[in-house]
């Protein structure tokens, strides 16, 4: 028997003096945990089971159920050290790493490229055995996959893919969580990517048949997302009887859409295309006539940062718009991901209701 935890969340708050605001998060009965992620490295999504994801996506409701709302605290990774490598600065990967990591009690230690040089000074082998015996995982954030891979090849200690080239798999978890907030459950919807064919449409293609939504891309020409990747797409979306479709007309991926997407035209390392770039997009920002099309209960995603002629005001700054529970479950789905492959812990929570 399904029941609400709204109910239950409000009353205890009431019992504490809080007034509380939880939204349709749809839980199903306990079920006995089988998955296990200890020891695991998470570079894509494709190398995980739908059932491995949701296995994350519970664990970081699960934290945040327990830490923020009722204040626990739970020191799972006391002892644990974690090498944070940025060739590519960020706001929202640093903090959510350095704050989740340090609050369960574990110590991060951040290098940029003024510290550690990937392949330059020191080999990736020799790089991921000084890393092994000093910390016990690494979130590297890079501008080749193929760095990851190698990391992984040759470290004894878990890697964590903080955004490649390829692939930003810890985004997708953070923007998955969101939607089961607010929509009570995953499956069936249909997901609109209006932009880019980049890492992080990538991610999603790798996941969202698993969870049965399908998935409406437009992209400009010669920004299609990588043929490899949509062969294997497709492969998923058959598999799980979904829907998957590739266009280059934003209206037309954006009609009858339950969720509006859109990233960064310009990501770091592009800058010398931006005029280019500019001009094939044109036509491409999200506004309410982009809106207009979707299904009647759309809401809006960003990564962020934002730029204007991604998305305009009125759509950013709308009720419809979850920018700010997204960027903020950055941090919970991180820290999930760091208990996974670093514990044996359970959740206490009951299983959601994809």
């Amino acid at each position: 028997m399904l029941f609400n935890l709204r109910i239950l969340l409000n009353n205890a708050a009431l019992r504490n003096g809080h007034n509380l605001v939880v939204r349709n998060f749809r839980c199903g009965q306990p079920l006995q945990n089988k998955v296990q992620l200890k020891g695991r490295d998470l570079l894509t999504l494709k190398n995980f089971t739908g059932e491995e994801i949701k296995y994350m996506l519970w664990l970081s409701a699960d934290l945040k159920f327990r830490i923020k709302q009722k204040g626990e605290y739970l020191p799972l990774l006391q002892g644990k050290s974690l090498g944070m490598i940025f060739e590519k600065r960020s706001t929202r990967t640093r903090l959510s790493t350095e704050t989740g990591f340090a609050l369960l009690g574990g110590h991060p230690c951040f290098l940029t490229t003024q510290d550690i040089h990937l392949g330059v000074n020191e080999s990736l082998t020799d790089t991921a055995c000084v890393l092994s015996s000093m910390t016990d995982a690494v979130l590297a954030r890079v501008y080749k996959q193929s760095d990851l891979d190698i990391l992984a090849k040759e470290a004894s200690i878990p890697i964590v893919n903080g955004l490649s080239d390829l692939y930003h798999p810890i985004q997708i978890l953070a923007d998955y969580l969101t939607l089961q907030e607010h929509y009570g459950s995953l499956k069936g919807l249909t997901l609109s990517w209006i932009g880019d064919g980049n890492n992080i449409l990538h991610s999603i293609m790798m996941s969202a048949a698993k969870f049965g939504m399908h998935l409406q891309a437009a992209t400009p020409k010669g920004y299609e997302p990588d043929p490899s990747i949509t062969k294997l797409a497709e492969q998923y979306a058959k598999e799980n009887g979904t829907k998957l479709s590739l266009t280059n007309d934003p209206l037309e991926a954006a009609s009858g859409g339950n969720v509006l997407i859109t990233d960064t035209w310009i990501s770091m390392g592009q800058e010398e295309e931006k005029k280019k770039r500019l001009q094939a997009f044109q036509g491409y920002q999200v506004t309410m006539k982009t809106a207009k099309v979707a299904a009647s209960d759309w809401t809006f995603l960003h990564c962020l940062p934002r730029k204007p002629e991604e998305v305009d005001d009125e759509v950013f700054y709308s009720p419809r718009s979850l920018v700010f529970p997204e960027a903020e479950n950055r941090k919970w789905t991180i820290m999930a991901v760091m208990v996974s492959l670093l514990t044996d812990y359970s959740p206490q929570l009951q299983k959601p209701k994809f």
